[in-house]
């Protein structure tokens, strides 16, 4: 056959240790139908400050692949809430081969066609705290590129007619495809008239929504007389894809027939004519309508004079267990992103009877949905059992429902289908279900009522169940609960629901308490982190001694706020937010920056130099207040400001060492017991915050960083300056001389100067 390649690329991503979902990069992909390789090439390299990182260590690179719905992982091997399903994914370690670059290729074979999702990340690391911009951190960027290729203009079976094929002998398979509607319970494939140089030398395949593997339903027509290859309970509105395969070795021509049969299991009476059309053009299954016969349109379309497709004739005979039930639809009521709950027609209550299933269908939207969790209760109403020991099982499947065959069976699962099983009964009325990240699509409940014997569970009898039926659409499981925030995220446009634990919680709901805080260790480092603050009352205690007031209202600013700040920071549910948590953060980094300015501008000792040294004050708040609001953890937002308050410092202190050459501040004491020990803290908070401080100790080191730094203060802070003993103006000599004593009011500006009146003439 034709093929067609196909490329795609996304942008490259920066790539986070893994700490909960909300820290992976998620790519989006669709790869078309009829594609039989895709090949993803993973391309990761290294940079730092700009250019390749060669000097940054090698961390390996975890990449997880899944068809329909983003993948569902537990690098941390944390436990996941209960009644919770997992599904599955792929998953890919990359290793670097080069200094700089690596590059890792995943091919998939006869992909599933739709939506295809990858989840990358880094290992854990150990939450160190960095500084923004105090050195060049080494970035992992990941980007992934998919390239395809699909078959074109692949062969369409029609059911009930017959297609005719010879195989050459250079080529080694055909192959086709046929469309399953929905309420088909069964698709035969049949291999008529072989013929070949060694009897029927052909395998055939089958495979739903791809070309078949190796691993498909697999039959050999050499060894089955007739070839036929059934399969039960098919999903519905798929394209089912035929595989005819030559066995290696065979020479000459192979020539055969191959024809498709669909069981129609709305009809009891009828298999689906040639050309039927889908029993569901108008969503309702036939059985609501007409017991048998054709219903309006099901005449078959006219054939062309040349087809090569001739009609088979149609067997009128069903078993009983393949007849399908009536499927009740749901009404989707969207209440917001991820908020979707599904109504059942005149529900809640839903009642099971003894002899018959109940199924219903919940839709989910592509793309829109699979980011979210499905969410299904059942709950029975014990009442209704009229003391009967009943169990009301129910079967949750994606792609078509699964309902018993015989009328006592548990299961949820056949050999190419497996759903989630879910019952209740008097003891246990009440059963829940979770599927996060689940396929779009159909989503079909089957319930089933059975009564418990001695011999296992047997159909009942007059006995109808009563089942309230809850089904929803959420962001997050349980909404992360009290230790945890659900957060929708997005890449490029697909969005998608997370949750992000804190106080040591972990999972994906954020229930695993392996490593929890306990509320004596919440409560611990929030008073730490509180309390410490008290430290800066000494400060302002010497600054009002000193007379200085405004240095001390500074103090008292950043006490205030870094208290409530870090009493609303906490991660656990030992928070009090007196305002909106933005504000606070920024008044805490503002009235930090503010005391180191303040505290520099006075050891400055400005006021006999510059006549208008407040200037420097308002200046710098202004500066400050709009550093932050720029960048608030931004290196040169504490650098910039305290380098350039030292240096006004340092050429205030040069001026005046000139001037009075001699050393400025002139007393070896004020020196050795006062400017290096406060420097030698300061300096040691610096560090402490700079290169000591992660996740673990923050509660610790950060409450010693308070406490170095308001004792720094203490320290740095000027003595009061001493009053200035200089002469005044000697007396004037007495001589002519008048002075004139101007009307108060005109130097209020109340009266007009030109009436103002002469209170007095003084001479002297």
């Amino acid at each position: 056959g034709l093929f067609v390649t196909d490329y795609f690329t996304r942008t490259p991503r920066k790539l986070s240790p893994f700490r909960s979902f909300a820290s992976i990069e998620l790519f989006h992909f669709h790869i078309p139908e009829d594609t039989v390789i895709a090949v993803w090439n993973l391309i990761t390299f290294k940079e730092q400050g700009g250019t390749f990182g060669d000097q940054c260590p090698d961390r390996s690179i975890t990449v997880y692949f899944r068809s329909g719905a983003p993948s569902v992982i537990n690098p941390l091997h944390t436990h996941f809430p209960r009644d919770t399903a997992v599904p599955g994914s792929f998953a890919l370690t990359l290793t670097w081969t080069l200094p700089n670059r690596t590059t890792g290729v995943f091919n998939v074979t006869s992909p599933l066609p739709g939506d295809w999702f990858l989840a990358a990340h880094l290992p854990k690391d150990e939450g160190k705290i960095s500084v923004k911009g105090l050195y060049e951190e080494c970035q992992y960027l990941f980007q992934p590129q998919l390239i395809v290729q699909r078959l074109v203009n692949i062969a369409v079976l029609y059911p009930g007619h017959v297609t005719e094929q010879s195989m050459a002998p250079h080529n080694r398979s055909c192959l086709y495809k046929v469309f399953v509607p929905s309420y088909t319970s069964r698709v035969l494939v049949e291999v008529l008239r072989c013929r070949g140089a060694e009897g029927c030398p052909l395998w055939l395949r089958v495979r739903a929504k791809a070309p078949p593997l190796h691993n498909s339903t697999t039959l050999d027509c050499r060894e089955h007389t007739p070839c036929q290859l059934a399969q039960d309970l098919p999903f519905w509105q798929h394209w089912y894809y035929v595989l005819v395969e030559k066995h290696p070795g065979v020479p000459g021509t192979v020539s055969f027939q191959v024809t498709v049969q669909l069981t129609d299991c709305s009809r009891p009476s009828l298999a689906r004519p040639p050309f039927l059309p889908s029993s569901t053009s108008m969503n309702m299954p036939h059985s609501f309508g007409s017991a048998g016969g054709l219903a309006l349109g099901d005449s078959p379309p006219p054939t062309s004079p040349n087809d090569t497709k001739h009609p088979l004739p149609i067997p009128v005979t069903l078993h009983t267990e393949e007849r399908c039930w009536p499927v009740r639809p749901t009404l989707r009521n969207e209440l917001d992103t991820f908020s979707v709950h599904f109504y059942i027609f005149f529900g809640p209550n839903v009642s099971v009877p003894p002899d018959r299933p109940a199924v219903f269908v919940i839709n989910l939207l592509p793309v829109l949905d699979s980011g979210g969790v499905l969410n299904l209760e059942l709950r029975l109403n014990v009442s209704s059992l009229c003391g009967e020991n009943v169990t009301v099982f129910g079967c949750l499947n994606h792609g078509v429902p699964l309902t018993s065959g015989d009328n006592a069976s548990v299961t949820c699962e056949t050999e190419s289908l497996a759903g989630f099983l879910l019952s209740v009964n008097a003891t246990a009325s009440l059963s829940r279900l979770r599927i996060p990240y689940p396929q779009t699509g159909s989503w079909y409940l089957s319930l089933r009522s059975l009564c418990a014997t001695e011999h296992g569970f047997e159909p009942c009898t007059n006995v109808t169940a009563e089942v309230y039926l809850r089904a929803y659409l959420s962001p997050c499981i349980n909404d992360c609960g009290i230790y945890g925030q659900c957060k929708l995220l997005r890449t490029n446009n697909y969005l998608y629901a997370a949750c992000e634990c804190k106080a040591g919680w972990n999972g994906w709901g954020c229930t695993d308490n392996a490593e929890a805080f306990s509320y004596g260790f919440q409560l611990l480092s929030t008073l730490l982190l509180c309390l410490s603050n008290v430290m800066f009352v000494p400060p302002v205690a010497i600054a009002v001694r000193s007379h200085y007031l405004l240095e001390a209202a500074v103090y008292i600013f950043t006490m205030f706020f870094s208290t409530f700040y870090h009493a609303c920071d906490q991660p656990g549910i030992v928070v009090f937010c007196i305002m909106e948590y933005d504000v606070l953060q920024f008044c805490d980094f503002l009235g930090s920056l503010m005391s180191v300015w303040v505290t520099v501008i006075a050891m400055a000792r400005l006021q006999p130099i510059v006549k208008q040294a407040s200037v420097l004050y308002l200046l710098g708040a202004m500066l400050l207040s709009m550093a932050l609001q720029m960048d608030r953890h931004g290196l040169w937002n504490l650098l910039g400001p305290s380098l350039f308050a030292l240096g006004i410092m340092a050429v205030a202190w040069t001026a005046r060492t000139i001037r009075r050459r001699h050393c400025y501040p002139p007393t070896w004491k004020r020196w050795a017991f006062y400017l290096c020990p406060g420097a030698l803290i300061a300096a040691a908070a610096v560090l402490l915050y700079a290169f000591v401080e992660t996740e673990e100790n923050y509660f610790y080191i950060h409450s010693i960083w308070h406490l170095l730094i308001a004792g720094s203060v203490g320290f740095l802070l000027p003595p009061r300056a001493k009053p200035s003993r200089r002469l005044g103006p000697l007396p004037r000599r007495k001589g002519c001389g008048y002075q004139l004593c101007v009307n108060e009011q005109e130097e209020l500006g109340l009266v007009d100067p030109a009436v103002a009146s002469i209170n007095s003439i003084c001479t002297s």
